[in-house]
């Protein structure tokens, strides 16, 4: 038998030992002296302590969705796809209190909204439910508000603009919870050259899971000077309301492919 294996054995010893030395405690706590108890409930309190922390790290690292998620369901013939950066891994600065007017959270999601109360907060959260499929979500807390738009802006990375064509349907998915029902729409913006192109869609208030699909087939694209795109994720009437983007993706196809 190696060293490792011994190890192994000897920390499954050591761990019942310590388990039944804990357990005995609690059945005798009732009986046991002050002054011993006294020592017991300081010791449970270091060692509770460690355990919490080692709980939290193991979660961080074992629960899931993975950090780093690009998994999520396709259709077939899809051509480029992606879930933003956001929604895939941790932010260097995981929110904002009091949002200024537009708050870029990284290099491709923004805030807008022209509320001059700016008693907006907007955060990333990690996803723990199974159910999830990023590894984490986007929050925004609306309290009073008096402006009359509030947004969340994604730019899309280049992949997106390589060889598109009026050929193609840019399909969205998300995932999105409110603690009250509102009304949300999704725009789709293409500049190209010195021009702009717009689709707009509605999202179902009803279903937290939404698609829908961007046609770019009436578009008078240019299509070989399109030099970005992005989407608008809009929230009307946001006031005392608070909405979880818990996913986001992307995926671009031929509509031949349907």
């Amino acid at each position: 038998m190696d060293d490792e294996a011994m190890g192994r054995i000897l920390d499954r010893y050591f761990h019942r030992k310590a388990l039944d030395r804990w357990r005995r405690a609690v059945q005798n706590a009732k009986d046991v002296g002050q002054a011993d108890l006294k020592i017991q409930r300081d010791q449970a309190r270091v060692l509770r302590g460690q355990l919490d922390q080692l709980i939290q790290k193991a979660d961080s690292r074992l629960i899931r969705p993975k950090i780093g998620s690009r998994q999520f369901p396709k259709p077939v013939g899809t051509d480029w796809s992606c879930r933003p950066d956001l929604w895939r891994g941790p932010l260097a600065q995981t929110g904002i209190a009091s949002a200024p007017r537009k708050s870029s959270l990284d290099a491709q999601v923004s805030l807008f909204h022209d509320c001059p109360l700016s008693e907006i907060a907007v955060r990333q959260i990690r996803n723990r439910d199974a159910r999830d499929l990023a590894p984490f979500s986007l929050a925004v807390e609306v309290f009073s508000f008096e402006g009359s738009f509030l947004s969340v802006s994604v730019d899309l990375p280049g992949g997106a603009i390589q060889n598109l064509s009026r050929e193609h349907l840019i399909r969205m998915e998300s995932v999105i919870n409110c603690e009250k029902p509102s009304g949300m729409f999704a725009r789709l913006n293409i500049q190209h050259g010195p021009n702009s192109e717009r689709v707009l869609r509605e999202l179902s208030p009803s279903e937290s899971q939404k698609a829908v699909d961007f046609d770019l087939a009436h578009l008078p694209l240019n299509e070989r000077r399109i030099e970005k795109i992005w989407v608008d994720l809009i929230f009307e009437t946001p006031k005392m309301n608070r909405m979880v983007v818990r996913d986001l993706t992307f995926c671009r196809f031929h509509r031949a492919d349907l």
